[in-house]
C-alpha cells in the first residue's frame, strides 16, 4: 500500500509541475492549437498534455512499479505511441501511420508479453478461442479502445474523466483480486490516476491546455491493456460484458459515430460533430455540465453491471445494447427538433 500511495504522489506531482512549464514553451514556440469548426474551443491552447502525462506515469512506474508480467511490454509499446502521438500534434500525420504504429505496440504486448484475450467465456456459446482468432480478436481490442479513447477527447476534462473513472475502478480489482500474475497492474492503474489528476488541474473548463494524441493514445493503449488482463483475471462474473459497462461512454460514442458516418458513405475517421458530447452540448449544457452528465452516466453503467454481474454474459450485453439504442434515440430525436425548430 505504502509503495502505491508513493507511485501515485510521484505520478501526480510530476504531471502537475510538469504542465505549467510545457504550457510555457508551447506559447513561446507558438505550438498551439487553433480553432475550427469541428472543435468547441475559441482560443489558440496548447495540446502537448500528454507530456506531462507520459512523464509522470512512466517515471512512477518504472521507479515504484513490478514490471513483470507484461507490465514492461506496455511501457515500450506505450513509449512508441507517445512518439507517434507527439509527432502528430506537433506537425499532423496520417490516420494510416497512426495504425501501424498501432499494430506496432499491440504486436509487442500481444506476442512478446503473451496478453491476448483467450476465451469468450460463454459468449455466444464460445468458450476457449483458438490461437489464431484469438490474436485477431485481441489486435481489433487493443486498437478499438486506443482509438475510442482518442476520440472521446473533444471537451475539456472529458478523456481525463473517462480515463480517471475507469482506471479508478480496474485498479481497485487488481489491487484486491489480482494475486501473483495481475496485482502489479495495479500500479499501473495508480500511476496513470495520478498522471491523469495532475493533468486535470489544467485541463477542466475552461482548460489551458489539452491531452493532445500525445496523451489519448497512451491513455487508451493501457485502459486497452488493463481491459483484457481485466477480463482475464476473471475475478467477477461475466467478466467480458462487465469490462464493455466499464468503458461504456468511449465505446458507445466510437460505435455511434461510426455507424452514423458509415450510414452516410463517409470514413468513420471523417471528423464531425456528432459525437456523444456535442449532442449534450447542443442540449443547451455548459461543458463542465456536460462532462459530469457525461461521467455520471458511466458510473451507473459500471454499478449496475457489478450488481448484476450474476446475470450473465448475454443478458449483461444484451441490457447495454438496449441502453445504447435508447440513449442514441435520445440524442438523435432531439437533434431533429433542434433543426426543425431552427428551421
Amino acid at each position: 500500500m505504502i509503495q502505491l500511495i508513493l507511485s501515485f504522489c510521484w505520478s501526480f506531482l510530476v504531471a502537475m509541475f510538469a504542465v505549467p512549464s510545457i504550457i510555457y514553451v508551447a506559447h513561446l514556440k507558438n505550438i498551439l492549437d487553433k480553432p475550427n469548426l469541428r472543435t468547441v474551443h475559441e482560443s489558440l491552447t496548447p495540446r502537448l498534455g500528454g507530456l506531462a502525462v507520459f512523464g509522470g506515469f512512466m517515471s512512477a512506474l518504472t521507479i515504484f512499479g513490478d514490471l513483470s508480467n507484461g507490465v514492461q511490454q506496455l511501457l515500450a509499446g506505450c513509449i512508441i505511441l507517445f512518439f507517434i502521438g507527439l509527432k502528430d500534434d506537433l506537425v499532423t500525420i496520417s490516420p494510416a501511420k497512426k495504425f501501424a504504429v498501432q499494430l506496432l505496440a499491440t504486436g509487442i504486448v500481444m506476442i512478446i508479453a503473451d496478453i491476448r484475450i483467450t476465451s469468450f467465456q460463454g459468449i455466444l456459446g464460445i468458450h476457449e478461442l483458438p490461437v489464431g482468432i484469438s490474436y485477431a480478436f485481441t489486435f481489433l481490442v487493443i486498437v478499438g479502445i486506443t482509438n475510442a479513447i482518442n476520440l472521446i477527447d473533444g471537451l475539456d476534462g472529458l478523456a481525463g474523466s473517462m480515463v480517471l473513472i475507469i482506471s479508478c475502478t480496474f485498479g481497485w480489482f487488481f489491487y484486491q483480486h489480482g494475486g501473483v500474475m495481475y496485482q502489479n497492474f495495479s500500479y499501473v492503474a495508480v500511476c496513470l490516476i495520478g498522471g491523469i489528476l495532475g493533468f486535470l488541474r489544467y485541463n477542466f473548463h475552461k482548460a489551458s491546455i489539452f491531452m493532445g494524441d500525445t496523451g489519448s493514445l497512451v491513455c487508451g493503449f493501457i485502459i486497452s491493456v488493463m481491459t483484457i488482463q481485466f477480463i482475464e483475471m476473471q475475478a467477477v462474473p461475466s467478466s467480458p460484458s462487465v469490462a464493455i459497462g466499464i468503458l461504456f461512454i468511449p465505446l458507445f460514442d466510437t460505435l455511434r459515430v461510426s455507424i452514423i458516418r458509415i450510414s452516410k458513405g463517409i470514413s468513420p475517421f471523417s471528423p464531425d460533430k456528432n459525437h456523444i458530447h456535442h449532442r449534450v452540448l447542443g442540449m443547451g449544457f455548459q461543458q463542465m455540465n456536460t462532462v459530469l452528465i457525461l461521467a455520471f452516466i458511466n458510473i451507473a453503467v459500471i454499478v449496475f453491471v457489478f450488481m448484476f454481474a450474476e446475470l450473465g454474459n448475454p443478458y449483461i450485453i444484451g441490457i447495454l445494447v438496449l441502453f445504447s439504442i435508447i440513449l442514441s434515440f435520445f440524442l438523435g430525436v432531439y437533434k431533429s427538433r433542434s433543426v426543425q425548430r431552427v428551421s
